[in-house]
Formats: structure tokens, C-alpha cells, sequence
């Protein structure tokens, strides 16, 4: 498929194909605005069926970071990196300096960092050849480290104001929360959850993430298959997108979705299919943007970790503010933030 006409090449500024033999490295970075600041968003690596495959998703979680960084008033554009994982091209430190290295011939235009299936670790081994990436080691008590648990932090918030919403509860005592991931963030997603008083209930295709959910959480679980259509109040995606498409829609029970996974939706129609059976979803790029808050505040420098915090407990204010909009107006959740973002973008 000419990549010009791509189905999710959605006015993209660039998109870049990165190749080093030495390594085995194949990676895509997408730029898909920088109307706001240089592209930030972070490098997932994983092991595409397709080549198309990888360049889907690089183009649709670089088109969710501008939507992202704007809607959490970020001075930084949209963009994302893929990195193809392969037997032949296994993880190791000079893999991800020749990663560092195509980020650094960019010249600043895309700032990375760590995403799924790439360590803080992996993210120093980058900076070891470039000044453009973020996630690196904690230093005091200075913004920094693994954004993973400032995300789940702002997930928290966002179910929090989503079950006040939907639901008329003050607090998570006894609500049935399903989490679908329990890796990273979803792990951490869990803990608070659980100090919060909600029940829960877990499904994870990695049988290490599943056991030591068992070993620190009560916690019900239930096969992968199983846990979109689990009989809860809450789902909450922490994995990988699409999974809530007009297949798996009409099957859920929750009455409240909200997850720290991207791209959540198969397709924007599907907002209004959620809509429809009343299922009240909080957009993933404005729920999840805990992580590219402590990122962004890292690489920019003199933010501490509590002022990081701050500005995450705004998350939730942006979602009430959607969700009212969406009910004045009858219009989906996604289509009210997509509004919003584009709005914010298009006066830069």
C-alpha cells in the first residue's frame, strides 16, 4: 500500500524507516505534527505480523500523541516510534544505540522514550548517542525514571472521576474493576486500585505479569479471552490497542471503560457504538497522559517528581469536562477530545 495513501496517514509531516545491518535494527519512526513543539512519544517494541502492521500502528499512536501532548497543554507535537522485534534482531545495547543514532540524525524534531517493550534501561543506551530522549534513571527527587507508575497514577484519577460520573460513587470501595494487562502500568494501576478499596479482576498473556499480581494482590483471574466481557463495573485496557470494536462492544458488561492502553478504539466509530449501550469511555490519550507529563518534565529539566504529581491531578478535571460536553451534546466521549485536541493544535 503506497504509504501516501495509507488509511491512517492523517496529514502526517513525516515518516522515517530506519535499517542497520549490524544490529538487525528495523524501526519507523511516525511525525505527525510539530505545531506545538518538537514530536515527543515514546519507542514500543514488538513483533508486527506485517511490516504494514508496524506502520499502522506507528502512524495511529503518533496521530494519539499529538492529540495527547495537546490536551495536557504540553508544549511538545505528536510522534512515535516502532521498533520490529525479531529473532534476528534481539535486544541488546548496540541495537539501541543505533536507534539512539537514528533519533539523533532528526536533529531534535522527535524526542523519545521508553513505551511497551522497552526498558528505562534501554532508554540510557539511547541517550549514550543522542540528548533527544527522556525516561532515563531518577536523580533525587527530580522528575524521571519509569513513567510507568506516574501513568498509572493518572489512570487511577481518571476511573476515579469516570465512576463518580457514570455511576454517582464518591469512592472505589467495592467497585469490580477488570484490568486487562498487568504489566508495567497496569501492575502499578493495580496496587492503587486496590488501596482504593476496588475488587478485581485480571487477565494478562504473560504467565510471570499474572503470577506476581497472584503474589501482591488479591486478585481474580480470568483467561485473556475472557476479560473484556468480565462482569465488573469498570474495564480498564492496559495492554495493547483495539479491542473495543463492534465485535467485542456488545459483549461488555462494564459500564465504565477506562485504561491506560492507546488507541483503545478499533476505529472512531466505535466511540459512538459505546455510546449507544451507555458505556461512558474515558479517551485514552487524555486519561493515560500521566507518563508523557513526567517524560516531557524530565527532558525540559528543574521539575520535581511532586510537581509532576500536581499536574497529573488535572487529569481528571479535562475528563469531567468531556464527559459533560459529551452529554450535553450527545456526541461520543472520543469525538469531544478529538475536537478539543484539533482546536488546541490548529491556534499553535
Amino acid at each position: 500500500m503506497p504509504v501516501f495513501d495509507h488509511r491512517e496517514f492523517d496529514q502526517h509531516e513525516s515518516l522515517h524507516f530506519v535499517q542497520d545491518p549490524e544490529t538487525g535494527l528495523k524501526a519507523i519512526i511516525a511525525i505527525h505534527s510539530t505545531a506545538l513543539g518538537p514530536a515527543a512519544g515514546g519507542c514500543r517494541r514488538w513483533q508486527y505480523a506485517t511490516d504494514d502492521d508496524a506502520v499502522t500502528d506507528a502512524l495511529r499512536l503518533s496521530r494519539g500523541m499529538t492529540y495527547k501532548n495537546a490536551v495536557a497543554g504540553l508544549k511538545y507535537g505528536g510522534g512515535k516510534s516502532v521498533i520490529l522485534a525479531s529473532d534476528s534482531a534481539p535486544k541488546s545495547p548496540q541495537l539501541f544505540r543505533a536507534f539512539g543514532r537514528a533519533v539523533d540524525q532528526l536533529g531534535g524534531l522527535y524526542i523519545t522514550a521508553e513505551d511497551v517493550g522497552c526498558s528505562v534501561e534501554d532508554m540510557r543506551h539511547v541517550n549514550e548517542v543522542t540528548n533527544y530522549g527522556s525516561g532515563l534513571p531518577q536523580s533525587g527527587s527530580d522528575a524521571g525514571g519509569d513513567p510507568s507508575p506516574v501513568t498509572a497514577l493518572g489512570v487511577l484519577l481518571g476511573i476515579e472521576a469516570a465512576v463518580k460520573f457514570r455511576l454517582g460513587a464518591d469512592s472505589l470501595e467495592g467497585v469490580r474493576v477488570a484490568v486487562q494487562g498487568v504489566g508495567h502500568v497496569g501492575i502499578h494501576l493495580c496496587r492503587l486500585l486496590h488501596e482504593a478499596g476496588a475488587e478485581l479482576t485480571v487477565a494478562d498473556v504473560n504467565r510471570d505479569n499474572l503470577r506476581l499480581a497472584r503474589e501482591q494482590l488479591p486478585v481474580t483471574v480470568v483467561p485473556p479471552a475472557e476479560i473484556l466481557f468480565a462482569d465488573v463495573d469498570v474495564l480498564a485496557p492496559c495492554a495493547l490497542g483495539n479491542v473495543l470494536s463492534s465485535v467485542t462492544i456488545p459483549k461488555i458488561k462494564a459500564k465504565v471503560i477506562a485504561g491506560a492502553a492507546n488507541n483503545q478504539l478499533s476505529t472512531e466509530e466505535d466511540g459512538a457504538r459505546l455510546a449507544e449501550r451507555d458505556i461512558l469511555f474515558a479517551p485514552d490519550y487524555v486519561i493515560n497522559a500521566g507518563g508523557i507529563i513526567t517524560v516531557s518534565r524530565e527532558y525540559d529539566g528543574g521539575s520535581s517528581e511532586e510537581e509532576v504529581r500536581d499536574e497529573v491531578a488535572h487529569i481528571p478535571e479535562r475528563l469531567d469536562m468531556i464527559f459533560k460536553e459529551a452529554k450535553q451534546t450527545q456526541q461520543p466521549t472520543n469525538m469531544i477530545a478529538d475536537e478539543l485536541a484539533r482546536r488546541i493544535v490548529a491556534g499553535a
